[in-house]
């Protein structure tokens, strides 16, 4: 099972390439091996029987990187922390929408995102990195990664290449930069990080760095994997949080990375040793989400549109932080059309009366749920400056554009009007 024969591995019929939406309820599994189940099992097991002594050794020996003449390619099932059936099949299947050459599950969005931080940046490293990031990610890389000697210098997302190089030759005077992490769009802003830009600018530190090209590194959670590939565009690694709008039910927590195969190696040998690997129960919750993830996705878009335009009228609404409303001709509407499918449906808009106004807004919703997280099939709202942002300093959160009053939301797929009715008449209240 742990890899499965070519047939269950099909990419095109007839001549026609299969869509990820249609590999998505079979790839990478068999019924055959399985007793003829249509979805795979939960394989809740802690290891896995070898058939001898010799292919044990010579599994470890593949995993070690030991490899001997007549051991195996890839090495069998082990031990779930290493590998797992439905782990495997899991990480098969979230290569397909981004065109990845290998993936890794996380127990958690910041388990793969420290893991790959770590994997990738050795102490005395640097990482070059766009702000804003998830507060999570903001604390690990300023304050958390400069413990074990890794550096930092930001850029703000939506700067131009002057100002991007600038930064990059501050950070090469740190120390070698070996990652440029950027999220696009950003949480909770919807600014973008033009990632061509990007590729050309790591390119431009190795040649400084005689050959040593820094891993591009793009958080992908707001609009992949569906609106946006940004391996396409040049990335080397991908992240997620599973947890949002792949995972898109609230009920379960995950990671993964992906990307390049001698990358992914690192970053799935650290995995091994910390132990941030994903559970067998959680993967094939994923696996059933993964069926329905472009459906979800797509319709949550269009809620949120319909909600955004109905804010964008609102005389309580003093700013509406939505791709979709991007000026035509902008650098950031250029940037959003080559990268980018859809607007998505996770924004921030900004209420008036600051944080009083924006609490008194969030406290009189009825069908929206005040809660953190976002890309659920609910429609999510909260305050991030005090909640999933609150640990950035308070100066770089006005430099990246916070506002006391703003507020983010994630479309959920219920009725746009009932959501819209709902909205009005909290901002009644107001």
């Amino acid at each position: 099972m742990s890899k499965p024969k070519a047939p269950y591995r099909k990419t095109e019929i007839a001549g026609r390439k299969l869509s990820p939406e249609t590999m998505m309820m079979s790839y990478g599994y068999s019924p055959q091996l399985s007793e003829w189940s249509i979805k795979a099992p939960v394989f809740l097991t802690s290891t896995f029987a070898f058939e001898s002594a010799e292919a044990g050794a010579a599994f470890f020996r593949v995993m070690g990187g030991r490899r001997q003449e007549g051991d195996p390619e890839s090495a069998g099932l082990m031990y779930s922390r290493f590998n797992n059936p439905n782990v495997e099949v899991l990480e098969d299947r979230l290569t397909l929408f981004d065109h990845a050459e290998d993936a890794a599950v996380f127990s958690s969005g910041m388990g793969a995102i420290s893991t790959t931080l770590m994997a990738l940046a050795p102490a005395g490293s640097v990482v070059l990195h766009s702000t804003p990031l998830y507060g999570g990610t903001e604390t690990l890389i300023r304050k958390v990664m400069p413990n074990y000697g890794i550096r930092n210098v930001d850029f703000f997302a939506a700067a131009e290449e002057d100002e991007v190089w600038a930064a990059a030759e501050e950070a090469m005077k740190l120390g070698p930069v070996t990652v440029i992490y950027t999220e696009t769009p950003t949480n909770p802003t919807n600014d973008l990080v033009d990632l061509q830009m990007i590729r050309k600018i790591a390119n431009r530190i190795g040649e400084k760095q005689n050959g040593t090209v820094p891993a591009v590194v793009v958080d992908n959670t707001f609009l992949g994997p569906v609106n946006q590939q940004p391996i396409d565009l040049g990335a080397d690694i991908l992240v997620y949080s599973l947890t949002k709008y792949v995972g898109g039910h609230s009920d379960l927590i995950a990671g993964a990375a992906m990307g390049r195969s001698d990358l992914m190696a690192k970053i799935r040998s650290l995995r091994s040793s910390i132990g941030t690997n994903l559970d067998p129960h959680t993967a094939w919750m994923l696996m059933r989400s993964l069926e329905t993830v472009t459906l979800r996705m797509n319709a949550a878009t269009e809620n949120a549109k319909k909600v955004a335009e109905f804010l964008a009228k609102h005389p309580k609404i003093e700013r509406v932080r939505y791709l979709g409303f991007l000026e035509p001709g902008s650098r950031a509407a250029e940037i959003h059309a080559r990268q980018s499918k859809a607007a998505g449906s996770t924004f921030a808009f900004d209420v008036a009366g600051g944080q009083a106004g924006a609490f008194k807004f969030l406290n009189s919703l009825q069908v929206v749920k005040l809660a953190v997280s976002l890309g659920g099939t609910e429609t999510l709202i909260c305050h991030p400056g005090s909640t999933t942002h609150a640990a950035v300093d308070p100066e770089l959160q006005e430099r990246c554009g916070y506002t006391p009053g703003m507020v983010r939301i994630s479309i959920g797929i219920e009725d746009p009007d009932d959501l819209i009715a709902d909205i009005g008449q909290a901002l009644d209240q107001v």
